[in-house]
């Protein structure tokens, strides 16, 4: 597009967003379904977009140009998944309005009431490579929460994402007029020349979601003064304490590591009890479990020795040294860096160094270590005898997220709809005005107001 086009199509959001403000929650629930029904009608036509978008894709892939962990995020045909996405927007749909909602409430004077509420941010840029089904999620997202959204999507689902957005903005256009949604409040592009330009234009966009890879989210917090929730990496770390039930140690290193590997939430690090090397098989138990799901172990040299002198030697060619960049590295692989630690406390301050603040978690039956371990470890999520897996918007009940933030203000760990309002004062009076109040002068009540009694 050209710089005088991607201006009037932000324009256009923001004239949208405007617009939402008021539109009600049976409005917008109005808008999800019937979004859910075109995209079901349409199915056919998005498919062969998908199709067409996957032939390209596995050519790059034979080439080298593209990895297998992207063209897998790519595919939305096969299986449940296209059904996923549509159940998805009726939960998104089901889940209580996040706006309007009053979170302070204060009488400062007889007819002066002072409210705090919760509203949409405005207009939301949402960049994210490979994953189409993103399109649809954040557009419904973006809607129950009252926002406007500009997508762009990875070149790698060019197709896939101009067919889903055109059928969200086809639903929306045949709305009834009396709804309220206009068809802007959900916008596509689809060159890195657009997003230039568009994360120059704070003056219409609100936030920028970027979801990919860490060179992807680095380099939009480097070049915009919009607001940026989100994340550069995912090296998450599951921590076998010397009181672990084993058994649940396998299973939460498996399922962490290899339930879906190309996600941030996916383990990247093993970090282990050093008792657990000393005159017992427990830990030779937890790394059996892995190779044998096919997981390369890259251990330093204690761990590495250890295991080829305890597993099976059939297993050893995926036993390899571990170097000090693995323990900073996201895999995105069927791969994990292996380290032992004295205690819990080295365990905290290995992942505080080389963590990424996303989702860690530990294996102990120990209730007051987890609590060190839970409490001290700088991250969003801290789990106790639970797979890292877990951080999802979707498993929290959030219906879908929009990302997940690292961040340490407004929104933290998988992003739904809370994450998506920010709030408002609104005062009402009646001809008051703030020089009558002071010392000597009238005195503010400041009493809480009861529900039943906003006025509002």
């Amino acid at each position: 597009m050209s710089s005088n086009s991607i201006v009037d199509l932000a324009r256009a959001s923001r004239l949208a967003s405007v617009a939402m403000q008021s539109v009600t929650d049976d409005q917008k629930n109005e808008a999800l379904l019937r979004i859910k029904q075109v995209l079901a009608e349409r199915r056919d036509e998005i498919f062969k977009a998908n199709e067409e978008d996957k032939k390209i894709a596995e050519e790059q892939v034979n080439a080298g140009k593209l990895s297998a962990s992207l063209f897998k995020r790519l595919d939305i045909c096969n299986g449940d998944k296209f059904d996923t996405i549509l159940s998805g927007v009726s939960d998104i749909a089901n889940l209580p309005d996040p706006t309007k909602k009053v979170t302070y409430a204060k009488k400062l004077d007889e007819g002066l009431e002072l409210y705090r509420i919760t509203v949409p941010v405005g207009v939301l840029l949402t960049i994210f490579e490979a994953r189409p089904e993103v399109v649809v999620n954040i557009s419904s997202l973006a809607l129950k929460s009252g926002n406007a959204v500009i997508l762009k999507g990875g070149k790698e689902a060019t197709k896939t994402n101009a067919v889903l957005a055109k059928v969200i903005q086809d639903a929306l256009a045949g709305l009834p007029e009396t709804n309220g949604i206009p068809k802007e409040a959900v916008q596509i592009v689809e060159t890195r020349e657009d997003i230039s330009a568009l994360l120059d234009l704070d003056r219409y966009v609100d936030m920028v979601v970027p979801r990919g890879s860490n060179s992807l989210v680095k380099h939009i917090q480097n070049n915009t003064r919009i607001p940026v929730l989100g994340h550069a990496d995912g090296i998450c770390a599951v921590y076998v304490d010397k009181e672990a039930d084993i058994n649940k140690a396998c299973r939460i290193a498996v399922d962490s590591k290899t339930n879906y590997p190309a996600a941030c939430n996916s383990a990247e690090t093993l970090l282990v009890h050093e008792d657990l090397l000393q005159g017992t098989d427990k830990f030779t138990t937890v790394a059996t479990a892995l190779l044998n799901a096919n997981v390369t172990l890259k251990a330093e040299e204690n761990v590495r020795s250890f295991l080829l002198s305890t597993v099976a030697s059939e297993l050893h060619d995926k036993i390899v040294p571990a170097v000090p960049e693995d323990f900073d590295t996201e895999f995105l692989d069927h791969i994990i860096a292996v380290k032992s630690v004295k205690d819990v406390n080295e365990a905290v301050a290995h992942i505080n160094e080389h963590g990424s603040k996303h989702t860690d978690a530990i294996v102990t039956e120990n209730e007051a270590t987890a609590d060190i371990f839970t409490t001290r470890v700088d991250d969003a999520g801290s789990y106790w005898n639970a797979s890292t897996r877990f951080a999802d918007g979707f498993r929290y009940g959030f219906g879908a997220e929009v990302g997940v933030s690292t961040n340490k203000t407004h929104a933290r760990g998988p992003v739904g709809l809370e994450g998506l309002v920010i709030y408002k004062y609104k005062i009402r009076g009646n001809g008051h005005v703030a020089g009558e109040f002071g010392s000597g002068k009238k005195q503010f009540l400041h009493e809480t107001i009861a529900p039943e009694n906003y006025n509002i």
